[in-house]
């Protein structure tokens, strides 16, 4: 009985090893690489785990022009032109985040600022935008903490919507 098992085992791997050996001409397709860093077989967008737009836990999904990142572009936009002559440490366009490096001005080396900014809506709103600034002194060659008033961050902020505000009027197409 053994040998019957044992020659049975034999010939399935035989013929298995036959048909693999198979003439037959066989033309592979493997996937392209897309512009957006995936992967398509004939070329074409491929279809996606929740749908074109991905899932979108509160409201509606709508597909707007402004919305190709995180955030309202415009905003995005109009925080790093507002903020772009002190030195940038992180920009993150999904969450929103701006954070500047310590920047002194170059009238007073003895005093310097830092910037963190958020975008925290989609829409472009007037309470769109945070502003938080930080301001340092330097004393007997160490840094301390001084307080900012509240009304430089809502300046900051007021300056950010302008900027924002000029970029979508520029956008838009205008109407002959």
């Amino acid at each position: 009985m053994k040998k019957f098992t044992k020659n049975l085992v034999l010939m399935s791997f035989c013929s298995v090893l036959a048909a693999a050996c198979s003439s037959e001409n066989v033309e592979y397709t493997y996937p392209k690489k897309m512009g957006n860093g995936t992967y398509s077989h004939d070329g074409s967008e491929p279809d996606r785990l929740f749908g074109k737009e991905g899932i979108r836990l509160f409201g509606k999904s709508e597909s707007k022009p402004e919305q190709n990142i995180g955030v309202n572009s415009y905003l995005w936009r109009g925080t790093l032109d507002t903020l772009s002559f002190m030195p940038l440490v992180s920009a993150d366009p999904f969450g929103g985040v701006i954070i500047t490096d310590w920047y002194t001005v170059p009238d007073n080396p003895n005093e310097r600022f830092k910037v963190n900014a958020y975008i925290l809506s989609s829409s472009m709103r007037a309470d769109g935008v945070r502003v938080t600034i930080f301001k340092q002194k330097k004393e007997k060659d160490t840094w301390t903490d001084v307080a900012v008033p509240e009304k430089a961050s809502r300046d900051m902020e007021d300056a950010i919507l302008v900027k924002a505000r000029q970029l979508r009027i520029e956008a838009t197409p205008t109407k002959s």
